[in-house]
């Protein structure tokens, strides 16, 4: 039977495969305050193939609603993301992320769509620093902050380009040491959505969760290494019915069912509270980043 548990999280493919540390897949799970993190290293080809996710690191915080944590653990997690970003990037490119660092942000999704406007939310809180090494050097190394840009590459249907074409055009020219790819996700579970953070070493391939696969956005096909970063934003509602059947103990499906759940993989749910869920994720991803490596600039370019 088709498998209709559609899912971007890397966690959940685990979790459903049952996959362990025998099974080629090495993870381990620590709370920090009210926020528990699932760092998963796939080592082996045959378990990457099995889950079908690439070989590297998969950090999974779950941390409650976005929309609704308190001031003080906005603060805590904007820290937490913080620090796994700047430490990813840093194993990935081998090097420390300081002045002679090189940041770029590709915020992919389309912003008139609010389930999906994850990414170029997020680079409109940002604070770039680039030009300012470029025209300001002595400011710049005043600051100890990392060069950092950023793109909103928009999608597909609205340019008429490849999201990769763009990014990798824009990579070529700025020659970053690491990229950062951000992008809302599919979930298979309603309880994840805007209540989960993935940081992945493995790059993305936009549009996966919902059936639109697009060029994968990765270190082979920009040449640089990539950290993707997503929250989830929507559920597939075939895999709605699909959970609620199995929870229900229902296994064996008619063919009536079936037609259902064929037809439900055209829509997708989402939380009401989109819009707002969007703002918040993006702000709070933008923060983090800055966090990460412009530390203090917003405050000073104000």
């Amino acid at each position: 039977m088709k498998d209709y548990t559609r899912s971007d999280l890397a966690c959940e493919s685990m979790s459903q495969r049952k996959l362990g540390l025998e099974s080629g897949v090495k993870s381990t799970e620590e709370t920090r305050g009210t926020f528990h993190i699932l760092r998963a290293e796939i080592l082996t080809k045959e378990a990457a193939e099995h889950l079908g996710r690439g070989i590297g690191t998969y950090v999974t915080v779950e941390c409650g609603r976005l929309d609704r944590l308190s001031h003080d653990e906005r603060t805590q997690l904007v820290s937490l993301l913080a620090c796994e970003i700047r430490m990813m990037g840093e194993q990935l490119t081998g090097r420390r992320a300081d002045g002679e660092f090189d940041v770029f942000v590709a915020g992919l999704g389309n912003e008139e769509l609010t389930a999906d406007a994850i990414g170029p939310k997020t680079v409109q809180g940002l604070t770039a620093t680039r030009h300012l090494r470029a025209h300001e050097g002595e400011f710049y190394r005043a600051l100890g902050c990392a060069s950092l840009s950023a793109l909103a590459p928009g999608v597909l249907g609205q340019t008429g380009i490849e999201t990769l074409e763009i990014v990798r055009g824009a990579v070529r020219y700025v020659r970053p040491d690491l990229v950062l790819v951000i992008d809302a996700l599919a979930s298979r579970s309603c309880a994840r959505l805007a209540s989960t953070v993935q940081i992945s070493s493995e790059g993305i391939l936009p549009g996966a969760g919902v059936g639109n696969h697009r060029a994968a956005i990765n270190r082979d096909t920009l040449g640089t290494p990539v950290i993707a970063i997503g929250v989830p934003t929507v559920v597939n509602s075939a895999t709605l019915v699909y959970d609620a059947l199995n929870r229900a103990g229902i296994k064996n499906h008619s063919p009536e069912l079936l037609r259902v759940l064929e037809e439900g993989e055209a829509f997708f749910v989402s939380p009401r509270e989109c819009d707002l869920i969007s703002q918040k994720v993006g702000a709070l991803l933008s923060d983090a980043i800055k966090s990460a490596f412009t530390e203090g600039l917003s405050d000073v370019l104000m």
